[in-house]
């Protein structure tokens, strides 16, 4: 077998994601809405990103949060949680790729989550996050969130 048929399965892109559960005082999760636009737009997620060449997840998670809610945290103040790991199927817009997500907890950031590239934001309790149509490697995380929570 060779590296791109290694255990029978197919070989597609592989694209490393790192997420976040921002969690408030009161004990409440942010979920953030695909903007307009955007694949898998309308569904509710947890904040994040891509993580690009030469970025470690963390950083990754860093700069994404300032891109897309104009926040600021470090690195110490983001705990690993969980990860996902799902094939999502070729679509008119976009080739078929297996996105692996990683999952942080962030109690602590400055400033006041605001949605910068579009959608909406909300705050919502654990035993909610069901009732709230997510892309499907969100989906997993629940679970280990509700279990923390």
């Amino acid at each position: 077998m060779t590296a791109a048929t290694d255990a029978g399965l197919p070989v597609t892109k592989m694209v490393l994601v790192s997420a976040v559960a921002l969690i408030d005082r009161d004990g409440r999760v942010l979920l953030a809405q695909r903007p307009e636009g955007k694949a898998m737009a309308g569904l509710w997620e947890f904040p994040g990103g891509k993580i690009e060449s030469g970025e470690t997840p963390e950083a990754a998670l860093i700069r994404e949060l300032h891109e897309e809610l104009g926040i600021d945290t470090a690195a110490s103040c983001l705990a690993p949680l969980s990860f996902a790991s799902h094939s999502y199927a070729a679509t008119q817009t976009h080739p078929a790729f297996h996105l692996l997500m990683m999952l942080y907890v962030c109690r602590r950031w400055q400033g006041r989550p605001q949605p910068v590239e579009g959608g909406q934001l909300k705050w919502v309790r654990p035993q909610q996050l069901r009732d709230y149509p997510m892309p499907a490697a969100d989906i997993p995380l629940i679970a280990a969130l509700q279990d923390l929570l």
